[in-house]
């Protein structure tokens, strides 16, 4: 049986998905807080679990892969060693070969806006390693999800 790690959500609109973690002690710095660059696994786990909830974990196995072009992170106050986060994840826009994520993290104890983030991923064909346009069924499975939330730009 599989394990989802995330859940729908209508809590934060105009997020519709969020993934729970918690901070560990090898996430924290010497002032036990974590460490700013420890916040973008939690990103990740959340991407990861948000295309495992909408199957789409895998678009042409060993074709092509979504490659990080860009990450932007906003801090607004420290997450500390065993908090619970609720790390929320939309994808927010299309383009022909891209597309854009929006994040926050919540501490779930007082719902505490800790980070937010915005995450740019090209696809890309792994032989050419160029990138590759993004496939009409990946564009109509994420438009059914989020809706008029979601930007499409290029080719629908």
């Amino acid at each position: 049986m599989p394990l989802e790690l995330g859940h729908t959500t209508d809590r934060k609109p105009p997020f519709k998905f969020a993934a729970y973690t918690r901070v560990g002690f090898s996430d924290t710095d010497a002032q036990g807080i974590v460490y700013y660059g420890r916040y973008l696994p939690y990103f990740d786990l959340a991407r990861v679990e948000y295309h495992r909830h909408l199957e789409m974990l895998k678009l042409e196995q060993g074709e092509h892969e979504f490659v990080m072009r860009a990450c932007t992170m906003e801090y607004f106050a420290p997450a500390r060693f065993d908090d619970a986060l609720e790390v929320f994840v939309r994808l927010s826009r299309i383009g022909r070969t891209s597309a854009t994520y929006e994040c926050a993290a919540y501490r779930v104890e007082d719902d505490l806006l800790m980070v937010t983030a915005g995450q740019t991923l090209v696809l890309v064909d792994l032989d050419e390693r160029r990138a590759a346009p993004i496939p009409a069924a990946y564009r109509e499975r994420v438009r059914a999800f989020e809706g008029d939330d979601l930007e499409v730009a290029g080719p629908a």
